[in-house]
């Protein structure tokens, strides 16, 4: 028999998302352990705001919205808090009812800077990576390092002459006629020490590799540890050229402090240097990273224990983290201008990755 299409709605009707939400759904294993580590920055949050005035969006959902963003691949603010308005799931996820008004999306930019100020994300991030430890899903000694290229968000036509922004330039010069001025490149060298961006300052030209286009980007470094292929650390710097070898000691030296016994670092051909081979034997960290084929900085007393091939075929499993935060993190290309609002994306993306990785292990154990 054929059903009928009844065109008459509901005037009333008592719906719960908790129920809508299945039990077998993998958010629900991340919302878990996300809201205990948010209960842990309680104190936190209360330094951020005022005692009086009118309450505010709480930055728990903030912070949550985030990482919406990263597991969904949703690009934008605006495109969530769109989202929100017919997103079940969504809103269960966020701690919001049915009938809670959905906040604008400038409540984000609003909340950012106190976000930054506190160090929020950070420690976020931590928390989430101590609890992996404390189940045991960490190796406290064998780790493996790498870096990439985050494109900044800002085009190459905003990448001018120094001259120009300091007010130098030729004052007889015709404005652009148009939005996109035709202009011919061809000829021209471009370089970061004679360029800048004026969309986001901080930003460097840089390519990958040989070959490959030059882009605007930010220097992205993992830390990984061997184990299961968590990030335990990340950080994001200017795209120097020497910013991964930097930076990735800074990360190696800040699990030192905190009392984590580091033994191997792993790490691709890049990292087989003198500088960064001597700074690991002086922090009695064994160098397992990949042997050039000439003038390499190890020799056999490391390339021939079996540690080192088992580090040289674990290692790559950090371009997984690579691969899915750029993929589905949206963060091949950050949303925001500057080091700091990216680092504090790369955070909430890491975050995310590390929070998804936690619950599988443990529905899996």
């Amino acid at each position: 028999m054929r059903g009928k299409n009844d065109q008459q709605q509901a005037m009333m009707f008592v719906v719960s998302m908790e129920e809508m939400i299945p039990v077998s759904h993998p958010i629900r294993g991340v919302k878990k352990l996300a809201d205990v580590q948010l209960a842990r920055l309680g104190r936190v949050f209360d330094r951020m705001y005022s005692t009086t005035g009118r309450p505010s969006i709480p930055p728990e959902c903030l912070l949550k919205a985030g990482l919406l963003m990263a597991l969904y691949s949703i690009r934008s603010e605006r495109q969530l808090c769109e989202q929100l308005h017919y997103n079940f799931l969504f809103r269960w996820f966020l701690d919001m009812g049915v009938n809670d008004v959905v906040f604008d999306p400038s409540t984000f930019s609003q909340n950012r800077e106190r976000i930054l100020k506190e160090d929020v994300a950070r420690q976020f991030f931590d928390g989430i990576v101590n609890a992996a430890r404390g189940e045991g899903l960490l190796s406290s000694e064998h780790f493996t390092v790498d870096g990439t290229l985050i494109e900044a968000c800002a085009s190459l036509k905003s990448f001018k002459p120094k001259n120009e922004q300091d007010g130098n330039g030729d004052d007889n010069k015709k404005p652009p006629q148009s939005r996109n001025e035709e202009v011919n490149y061809h000829g021209q060298k471009r370089s970061n020490a004679t360029h800048v961006s004026t969309t986001d300052p901080q930003a460097r030209l840089a390519r990958k590799s040989d070959g490959k286009g030059a882009k605007l980007s930010f220097a992205a470094q993992v830390l990984m540890e061997n184990r299961n292929g968590f990030c335990v650390d990340i950080s994001v710097a200017q795209a120097t050229g020497t910013a991964e070898v930097e930076q990735s000691l800074e990360l190696i030296r800040r699990q030192r402090k905190r009392g984590v016994p580091i033994k191997t670092i792993g790490g691709d051909k890049l990292y087989d240097q003198k500088t960064f081979v001597g700074e690991l034997r002086k922090e009695r960290i064994v160098p397992h990273v990949a042997a050039k084929n000439s003038c390499s900085a190890l020799d056999r007393r490391t390339t021939r224990h079996k540690t080192y091939e088992i580090s040289q075929r674990v290692r790559k499993r950090i371009e997984e983290i690579f691969g899915w935060m750029k993929t589905i993190g949206g963060f091949g290309r950050t949303r925001y201008r500057g080091i700091q609002r990216t680092g504090l994306s790369a955070y909430i993306v890491a975050s995310a990755y590390n929070l998804l990785r936690i619950s599988n292990l443990l529905k899996a154990a």
